[in-house]
């Protein structure tokens, strides 16, 4: 079977959900019997996320192969339930390094090196390598960036020389709009809608599914309007309403039929249908009485999308105790500020994720001594797991200065040192420990009862690590070893040998949370914040 293309286009603004949008197609089509995979082009010249600020574009994730990519890969991984790879998120800064990379080289044999079809020819190759290195009978692929940005030509073009060379039966465009309400008519308008199309068509590209964003449902004469002057079949104009959870986003469009749509239109057969699964993951749980609050202590609060995959983990933990996870955002330099009491009282819980850079860095230690002191659950990430040791060494082993030489140079004590490979490297993207590496778990930690085995593999990001020559002290002092490379070099867990649940990891587990399986930490987390907080 020829393998089909799917491609997700945005108009009129920015936000509307293309990649919820992408990943809940990616969601239907594997429940029913077809191999996916998703991936994103992002229009920017960066080469990719790993050096730009959360506040500006929210978390950088990663993938097991150490890809520092947009966020949206992580909606995918957690709709699709598949790990993906380097093929899946591709900037305009990396295709323009690709190509002039070859040029370099001469592989282009003295030819002038253009837009057309250089450029388009490197777009391309990449969208056939995701589906040749996955295997998948459906490649997905969202186009970031808004239909008529100048950044985004290139790629448009690029897909539509993907439905020549595939055929058109191989090939289905989505493009997704904005339905704006106006209050004082109290009308729905789809010129946005008219508009945006018709700038699509001026480059080839007329959309089979229009996907609507809108506040309301959408009446029959809207959906017949938008058919007329966009081209399209009024019941391939699919509604995208507000929803409380993204994760009812793939059974508003089961309602629509849109899996039945693209399947007629590739002639694929459904060999199971299991998105009764995913209506049992979407039910609202009855009759939770029960919550838990969290402080959520950062340095990005102000955008929460820079700590995505987290807030999902807690909400995959929540359903799988059977409570409701509230999250206190805390910023750290509000803490350096104002105290960690008056900012943290109340909380049953505190998480510290990871970050770079010195600010807030001591509002995030002052955070991690409260619920040392008061008996509250914690859990720190990547640098959280650090500023868990710095503050170890500081309050409780008496080493006042302790600190990583990320923050202080000239330190006595630096009990988190710059790993040996990283020492000389001078260029910041990419070059940090990236992706899947393995840690052997300490029997008996409460690591290893969340897990339930020795080896596991985990998500790193980070240049930074604990200082072999402070683990006999830590130990000595109550600060266990729960975990460690197969070699012994890197420490990967710490635990407190106190009587609350408290675990430092180094690696990023809300990377690989599912919401049909919640990561054991995050649900361990979660289940000792309830006991904590509900106990006799």
């Amino acid at each position: 079977m020829d393998k089909k293309y799917i491609f997700v286009t945005g108009g009129v603004v920015s936000g509307l959900g293309k990649g919820i949008s992408a990943a809940s197609i990616g969601r239907l089509l594997k429940s029913r019997g077809i191999k996916v995979t998703i991936q994103k082009f992002d229009p920017y010249l960066n080469i990719d996320p790993g050096t730009m600020n959360p506040c500006q574009h929210g978390e950088v994730f990663v993938t097991d192969d150490g890809l520092e990519c947009d966020l949206d890969l992580g909606h995918y991984e957690r709709f699709i339930d598949e790990s993906l790879n380097r093929y899946s998120n591709i900037t305009t800064g990396r295709i323009y390094m690709q190509v002039l990379n070859k040029e370099r080289n001469g592989e282009f044999l003295g030819k002038t090196v253009q837009v057309i079809p250089h450029i388009t020819n490197e777009i391309k190759e990449t969208v056939y390598k995701a589906g040749e290195i996955s295997g998948a009978d459906v490649v997905i692929t969202e186009i970031g960036g808004t239909v008529g940005d100048i950044e985004s030509q290139p790629f448009l073009e690029a897909i539509r020389q993907v439905r020549t060379e595939k055929g058109s039966d191989n090939v289905l465009f989505v493009h997704v709009t904005l339905i704006p309400f106006l209050p004082k008519s109290e009308e729905l308008k789809t010129k946005p809608t008219q508009h945006s199309c018709k700038e699509l068509m001026g480059m080839g590209i007329i959309p089979d599914l229009i996907v609507t964003r809108t506040s309301m449902l959408l009446p029959q004469e809207l959906k017949e309007k938008i058919s007329l002057f966009c081209n399209i079949k009024p019941e391939n104009v699919i509604e995208n309403l507000d929803v409380d959870s993204i994760y009812d986003v793939p059974l508003m469009f089961e309602k629509q039929n849109v899996a039945q749509i693209i399947m007629k239109k590739f002639g694929l057969k459904e060999t199971k249908n299991d998105l009764i699964e995913w209506h049992n993951l979407c039910k609202k749980p009855e009759n939770i009485k029960e919550k838990v609050e969290v402080a959520l202590v950062g340095k990005y609060v102000s955008l929460h999308d820079a700590y995505i995959s987290i807030y999902e983990a807690l909400s995959h933990a929540g359903v799988m105790n059977k409570v409701d996870v509230k999250i206190r955002w805390v910023d750290s330099e509000d803490i350096e500020k104002q105290g960690a009491k008056k900012l943290l009282d109340g909380v049953d819980g505190v998480i510290v994720p990871g970050g770079f850079g010195n600010r807030g860095i001591e509002g995030k230690i002052s955070a991690i001594k409260y619920a040392r002191e008061n008996n509250l659950p914690r859990f720190g990430i990547c640098l959280g797991m650090q500023l868990m040791v710095v503050e170890f060494f500081r309050n409780v082993v008496g080493l006042k200065d302790a600190n990583s030489l990320e923050f202080s140079a000239d330190t006595k004590n630096p009990v988190i040192n710059i790993m040996e490979d990283q020492v000389n490297i001078t260029q910041k993207g990419a070059t940090m420990r990236l992706g899947k590496y393995p840690c052997t778990l300490d029997i008996g930690t409460n690591a290893y009862k969340a897990y339930g085995e020795n080896l596991i593999y985990e998500r790193h990001r980070h240049r930074y690590e604990f200082n072999n020559a402070y683990r006999q002290l830590a130990q000595e002092n109550g600060m266990k070893i729960a975990g460690v490379s197969p070699d012994n070099r890197l420490v990967e867990i710490v635990e407190l040998e106190d009587n609350t649940w408290n675990i430092g990891v180094q690696f990023h587990p809300e990377l690989k949370s599912r919401p049909n399986n919640a990561h054991p930490l995050f649900r361990d987390f979660v289940k000792a914040m309830k006991e904590n907080r509900y106990k006799a």
